[in-house]
């Protein structure tokens, strides 16, 4: 099938923990993904000190020779930091087989350190921009009115709008498409930043609690239970692990983005189906996510699919042009069929935009999945969906390093749950697919 014709420039930006990260001599500092995954977490915790942020480091660089070098390849995690997430590999081969895209032509990939603010990454996103689009417009007589699509996945896409909406990036900007970005915030940042998403890990800990960019993940808006209603988060002060003047800047960050009118197309794609928290409650020392709704697992369906709760489907310019959702998990949006098809429309001049406002997935792939990101060695792993009580279901879990998978069938409980549970496995990472019977479709993967 031939390729469709693309003579925009199209920039990847991935989510946090997306991008390698290296020191000054080009050592690895942040390149845990795949089978080596298990191992290097078992070592990072000893060395993740010293890429702790200086308390006021702000939107500026604190000086430690840290540079990103590349996007994570292959499935990556950080237990306390955020769940995990595919890579971007496949995404890379995906859009050039199905477009006229390079990488490093007319497709570029934006590493870019995740520890920082996102309007450092924007600023260096600019410096990116100005060069690449200056050499692609030059390039040949047909692109000198080129433009930039920028697709990106979580985190990318709040500095893909601050560049667009805030540093002038709107005048050459075609479009901005987001895969599960948190526009409104997620509450599993707040629970890694408290406790580190329950693993009271000291220096996993500290660290998550120097980073701006994780503050920035936090929700802005009312989403904590109290006696007198929902309350913001900034608004309470005993809430141990928050560093409040990054979350202050934080809520000027979101407020910014909110009070700029909308200059640059955009287009918003979410996870949906899969139980997401939507508000929590501190007491007994303890953060509680009290309260579920629809979304990716990670990012609450609002949040992600209407950025500032605008109405699906919205008018260009508006709060979204477009926005849409995949029965998917988080981690893997980007490398959903239904996104996929969704992009192939989007990635032109003209965007070909998926049948009506909603959901993008066929009914039979509308699983929502329930199991745990990381799992304690020597403990069953337990798999929960939601699905038709008719639905005749498998489960397959398969070792990231390409080892013999192991699948077990769904039972039904009724009530349309479903649930399998498989023999703990050996350490290491894994990924989940479940589907129907007849043909098992990719739903869910995830990190042991």
């Amino acid at each position: 099938m031939a390729r469709a014709q693309v003579t925009d420039l199209v920039v990847v930006l991935p989510g946090i923990l997306g991008s390698r990260l290296a020191d000054a001599e080009g050592r690895a500092v942040w390149d845990l993904s795949g089978p080596a995954l298990l191992r290097g977490l078992r070592s990072f915790g000893g060395s993740v000190s010293a890429l702790r942020l200086p308390k006021d480091t702000g939107d500026g660089d604190p000086g430690d020779g840290v540079v990103p070098v590349g996007l994570m390849p292959d499935l990556h995690a950080l237990p306390g930091i955020w769940h995990p997430v595919d890579g971007y590999t496949d995404l890379l081969r995906w859009l050039e087989r199905h477009f006229t895209l390079s990488v490093s032509d007319n497709l570029l990939t934006f590493p870019y350190d995740w520890r920082l603010s996102c309007r450092n990454a924007a600023e260096r996103l600019k410096g990116r921009i100005d060069l690449e689009l200056e050499r692609w417009r030059a390039s040949a007589p047909e692109r000198r009115e080129a433009r930039v699509v920028f697709l990106c996945h979580g985190m990318g896409g709040l500095v893909a709008r601050h560049y667009a909406e805030r540093l002038g990036g709107h005048e050459v900007t075609r479009r901005v498409i987001t895969l599960g970005t948190p526009h409104r915030g997620s509450l599993r940042a707040l629970a890694d930043l408290v406790d580190g998403g329950g693993l009271r890990d000291p220096e996993p800990g500290a660290f998550a609690r120097s980073l701006p960019s994780l503050h920035q993940l936090v929700p802005d808006h009312a989403c904590m239970e109290g006696p007198g209603g929902l309350a913001h988060v900034r608004d309470l002060p005993a809430l141990p692990g928050v560093d409040e003047a990054l979350l202050a800047d934080a809520a000027r960050f979101h407020a910014d983005l909110r009070g700029t009118p909308p200059r640059a197309e955009l287009f918003a794609i979410a996870g949906a189906g899969q139980p997401t928290a939507v508000t929590a409650r501190y007491a007994g020392d303890r953060l509680t996510l009290a309260s579920e709704g629809d979304g990716d697992g990670t990012v609450p369906l609002p949040g992600g699919a209407r950025p500032e709760n605008g109405p699906a489907g919205g008018r260009p310019g508006g709060p979204a042009a477009g926005s849409w959702a995949a029965y998917e998990q988080h981690g893997s949006l980007q490398n959903n069929k239904a996104v996929r098809e969704a992009l192939r429309g989007l990635l032109g001049e003209e965007p070909v935009l998926p049948p009506g406002a909603g959901q993008l997935s066929d009914p039979a792939a509308r699983l929502g999945v329930r199991v745990p990101p990381v799992l304690s060695a020597g403990v069953p792993y337990e798999v929960t969906v939601t699905a038709p009580d008719d639905a005749r279901l498998m489960a397959e879990l398969r070792p990231a390093d390409g080892g013999r998978p192991v699948t077990r069938p769904l039972r039904s409980l009724g009530g349309g749950r479903h649930a399998a549970a498989f023999p703990p496995p050996e350490p290491g990472a894994y990924r989940l697919s479940v589907g129907p019977v007849t043909a098992l479709s990719l739903i869910r993967r995830s990190a042991l």
